[in-house]
C-alpha cells in the first residue's frame, strides 16, 4: 500500500501540470529578482497556456538585453536543445514622477515643478521617470499639464554653452596648459561636445563644461 501510495506521489510530481508549476515559480523568481528596489512591489503572470511551456527540471531562464523591465516581456526558456519564449505580464507598482503643476514649454525645472507619486508602472509612458535627479534643472520641450507623468522625451538637460557665444578654451597636459577664446558652433550641455572656430579660423572640438568653458584633451 505503501510503495503504491509513492509511486503515485511521484507521478503527481513529475506530471506535466506540477512541472508547469514549477516553471511559472522560476519564471516569477527570476523576474522579481531583476528589482533590487525594496519599495517597489512586482506582480508576474504567465501568459503564454502551460500546454506549450517546455517540459523540464532545470531550466535555463534569460531576457534580451534590451528587454523591458515591466509590462508585456517575453522570456526565454531553455530545456536542452529545445528553446521556447513563454510570454509574460510584469506589473509594478512604484514611485514615479509627475509636474506638480502646469510647466510652459522652455522652462527650467526646479523642485517646485516636481511631484513623486505611487501607481502602476507599467502602464505609464515609456521612459517615464523614477526619479528627480534627471529632472532638476532639465529644460521642458512642451507645454506639461498639472498631474502629467515626466518622461524623458519631455525634457532636455540646460544648455551651458549656446551656438554663437564666445567661450574659453584650454587643453592640459602634463607640464603645459593652453588657452585661448573661440565661437561655439553648437548647443551644448554639461559633458557634451563642442565645436570651436578659434580666432585663428581653425576649428576644434572639446567637451564642455559645467562652467561653460570647453575642456580640450590632447
Amino acid at each position: 500500500m505503501m510503495k503504491g501510495k509513492m509511486l503515485l506521489l511521484a507521478g503527481l510530481l513529475c506530471s506535466p501540470g506540477a512541472r508547469a508549476e514549477g516553471l511559472a515559480t522560476q519564471i516569477e523568481s527570476f523576474i522579481k529578482g531583476r528589482f533590487t528596489d525594496a519599495a517597489v512591489q512586482v506582480k508576474v503572470r504567465v501568459r503564454t497556456p502551460p500546454a506549450q511551456w517546455p517540459q523540464c527540471a532545470a531550466p535555463q531562464l534569460s531576457l534580451p538585453s534590451n528587454a523591458r523591465s515591466w509590462g508585456n516581456i517575453s522570456v526565454s526558456v531553455r530545456c536542452g536543445q529545445e528553446r521556447r519564449f513563454i510570454q509574460t505580464q510584469v506589473q509594478v507598482i512604484g514611485r514615479y514622477l509627475v509636474s506638480a503643476r502646469g510647466i510652459g514649454a522652455g522652462s527650467r525645472l526646479t523642485a517646485a515643478d516636481l511631484q513623486l507619486k505611487t501607481g502602476r508602472l507599467d502602464t505609464l509612458p515609456p521612459r517615464t521617470l523614477t526619479t528627480t535627479g534627471k529632472a532638476l534643472g532639465a529644460v521642458s520641450l512642451r507645454n506639461i499639464s498639472p498631474g502629467q507623468p515626466l518622461t524623458f522625451a519631455m525634457l532636455r538637460r540646460a544648455w551651458v554653452i549656446k551656438a554663437g557665444q564666445r567661450v574659453q578654451v584650454s587643453a592640459r597636459g602634463e607640464g603645459f596648459n593652453i588657452s585661448g577664446a573661440g565661437t561655439a558652433m553648437n548647443n551644448a550641455a554639461a559633458e557634451d561636445g563642442v565645436r570651436v572656430r578659434m580666432a585663428s579660423g581653425q576649428i576644434v572640438s572639446g567637451v564642455a563644461g559645467e562652467d561653460g568653458g570647453i575642456r580640450i584633451a590632447l
